[in-house]
């Protein structure tokens, strides 16, 4: 009996089928359920407490990465595993970022793909060829560029003034660091906090500030 369970979380019916179908005839994992979409996704995991969530970068009208950031975050986090056919280097760093603990292009066999998710079902992590050959280049970039990856679906001046944010800055030093009407900035700001699904500038502050952003400014 499988003893592993899993939550497809992928936009294609088609696809989450086969993965099903895969899964379950190899006796690695009982799919206990699957969602296309970002937010319904982190409500499954906490729901049902998955031991392991297969997710793809592109979403119904959402970023995987930014639900996996969510779901890792999440008490009883599960062990994540991205699959996609999107395999770029922001894609792949901003997944590890989020707290994957892998990441596999579609194009892999059945045998590659049935294999990564056995190990990163119980903890280890996996990669397709094309990304382990690229791994010690994006661990250095966790680093180097920490807001494009860990905020993906902001624009490069709205992870300009979150680092702002970050450093502790009022709208109006911002506007004058920037050059730009306060009122743009008030702007931005709740763009900011409508795509980090974040209450106020603190916790936006915060959550900058663990993933890398403004922490140079802080003493």
């Amino acid at each position: 009996m499988m003893d592993v369970e899993a939550l497809l979380v992928d936009a294609h019916p088609a696809f989450r089928d086969g993965l099903r179908a895969a899964l379950e005839s190899a006796g690695i994992a009982r799919v206990v359920g699957e969602a296309g979409d970002g937010v319904s996704a982190v409500q499954m995991v906490a729901a049902m407490q998955p031991d392991v969530v297969l997710i793809d970068v592109t979403l119904n009208g959402s970023s995987g990465i930014e639900a996996t950031r969510r779901i890792t975050g999440g008490p009883h986090a599960p062990h994540v595993l991205v699959i996609s056919a999107v395999d770029d280097d922001d894609a792949v760093i901003g997944a590890l970022r989020a707290g994957a603990k892998g990441f596999i292009d579609k194009a892999v066999s059945r045998e590659e793909l049935l294999h990564g998710i056995h190990l990163v079902a119980h903890g280890g992590a996996a990669f397709s060829p094309s990304v382990a050959d690229r791994l010690p280049a994006y661990f250095s970039a966790l680093h180097e560029v920490p807001g494009r990856v860990a905020f993906p679906d902001l624009t490069d001046r709205e992870t300009q003034i979150l680092e702002l944010l970050a450093c502790g800055y009022d709208n109006r030093s911002i506007s004058r660091r920037l050059v730009l009407a306060e009122k743009t900035i008030r702007n931005h700001i709740t763009r900011i906090f409508t795509k980090l699904d974040v209450p106020d500038r603190m916790t936006a502050a915060l959550r900058a500030r663990n993933a890398g952003l403004g922490l140079e400014h802080v003493s």
